[in-house]
């Protein structure tokens, strides 16, 4: 059994990042499997090199220590071998559709708007190296039934539902959907377990994957922590409760365990070490929660 963590270095950590980092770790310690930490870190315009420093710190300050640690964007080279497979089997085309083009249309299962897969048919002169509009990977028309461990349904016809996926973007990066494939296969991760909000995008994951020829692992979605924003709306708990200032009002021991109580793992809130904890999947919320914690 192999698992991952793998936040975005996109800002300080929070508590919704360590509830994830906490429940991946004790899901690896308890079944006697590895677990790794990849900083996904290939958004340049938003990453920055502290933020990857202050997440590994939080987290081991919280106990929770990792079997490997990588950078995604140590992986250039398997990307880009991923997109000449992609290329070669003809599923790559330039997309010269605007975000603004796709408003309005047709609301897609994570809440955005479905791509009508416009582009489509496009040639790809000069191969995908050679352009400078986003790239696409054609999807079969076909449907993904599939239901993760904790009893959700991610089934979709993702070519539909999400529309093709970009896997390179206009500024060169490669795209999420196509990396987190490509990482978690060469990494041989058996167990992905990660947020509900990342659960819509599973289906397309499972086509890019069947296209390469790469292993499905098993997926658990877990709830997610949130707050009330400014309007009055439910949004996740990320940047108004930053690791830092947590961390300025209590013990390392003390923030553990009020992650360990909204995640059902301890009756109240108290101090605890990440080594007495016991991971029970029945007794973790299903349903996304708010919870205050203390400023």
């Amino acid at each position: 059994m192999i698992t991952r963590f793998a936040p975005s270095t996109t800002g300080e950590a929070h508590p919704g990042t360590l509830l994830s980092a906490l429940l991946v770790w004790l899901d690896a310690r308890q079944r006697a499997g590895r677990a790794i930490l990849r900083l996904e870190d290939l958004d340049t315009t938003r990453v920055k090199t502290g933020w990857a420093t202050q997440l590994f710190e939080a987290c081991a300050e919280l106990g929770l220590t990792w079997d490997a640690t990588e950078l995604q964007s140590a992986h250039a080279a398997a990307h880009e071998a991923a997109l000449d497979q992609l290329e070669a089997a003809g599923r790559l085309y330039p997309c010269a559709c605007s975000r603004a083009a796709r408003a309005g249309r047709r609301r897609a299962p994570d809440g955005g708007w479905a791509y009508e897969n416009t582009c489509r048919g496009r040639p790809l002169v000069g191969g995908w190296r050679a352009q400078s509009e986003p790239m696409r990977m054609q999807l079969d028309d076909a449907r993904v039934e599939l239901v993760d461990d904790g009893g959700l349904d991610l089934s979709q016809t993702p070519a539909h539902d999400m529309g093709d996926p970009i896997v390179r973007r206009r500024d060169g990066v490669i795209a999420y959907q196509l990396a987190v494939v490509v990482d978690d296969a060469a990494a041989g991760i058996t167990d992905v377990i990660r947020g509900r909000d990342i659960a819509p995008s599973t289906a397309t994951q499972v086509m890019i994957q069947r296209a390469l020829g790469l292993p499905t692992p098993r997926y658990r979605h877990h709830f997610l922590l949130l707050e009330t924003d400014r309007s009055g709306k439910l949004s996740k708990l990320h940047g108004a409760l930053p690791y830092s200032q947590l961390r300025a009002r209590m013990s390392a021991e003390e923030i553990l365990g009020h992650l360990a109580y909204v995640a059902g793992l301890i009756d109240l809130p108290r101090p605890v070490s990440a080594s007495e904890l016991v991971l029970d999947w029945s007794r973790v919320p299903t349903a996304d929660t708010t919870y205050a914690f203390a400023r």
